[in-house]
């Protein structure tokens, strides 16, 4: 697996990205979808990557810089026929490193409260992401699950 930066200009990962904005408004109520479209996700704070196993794209993740010393994890996702195969945590790990080298101290996330995302948030419970109180411009919703860990 080769995590590289990604340009968001490529056509399989516009599939993925619209895949993961129609999942997410598929489980979740529109005014709790925190998802970004290709637009937000090309924002100078953020930073994009992918995985690939030769041409094939695997998933996907990014670093969006909140301050000087506090990243957020957004739109994590891994292609439907990659699941349980190890790419999300991959991507996880890719991030968590960045964001220490950055220099950051803390790395937050907003994910679902539903059980579909279940798994997503013990991923990151494994990886010591502990749950917290909604950051930035989040707002209590019961649809939303908040995490964070120290780095």
């Amino acid at each position: 697996m080769r995590i590289r930066e990604d340009d968001l200009t490529g056509k399989k990962i516009a599939a993925l990205l619209q895949e993961h904005l129609d999942n997410m408004y598929e489980i979740t109520p529109p005014e709790s979808v925190h998802a970004l479209d290709l637009a937000a996700l090309r924002s100078p704070n953020i930073t994009f990557w992918t995985a690939w196993e030769g041409d094939e794209l695997l998933g996907c993740g990014a670093l969006k810089e909140l301050d000087a010393k506090t990243g957020e994890i957004k739109s994590m996702r891994t292609a439907t026929a990659h699941r349980r195969k190890g790419v999300a945590s991959k991507i996880l790990e890719h991030i968590i490193q960045e964001a220490e080298r950055r220099g950051y101290d803390r790395l937050n996330l907003e994910t679902g409260a539903f059980p579909e995302f279940a798994p997503a948030r013990a991923l990151y419970a494994r990886y010591g992401f502990e749950y917290c109180a909604p950051f930035a411009d989040y707002t209590n919703d019961p649809n939303s699950a908040f995490m964070t860990k120290k780095l």
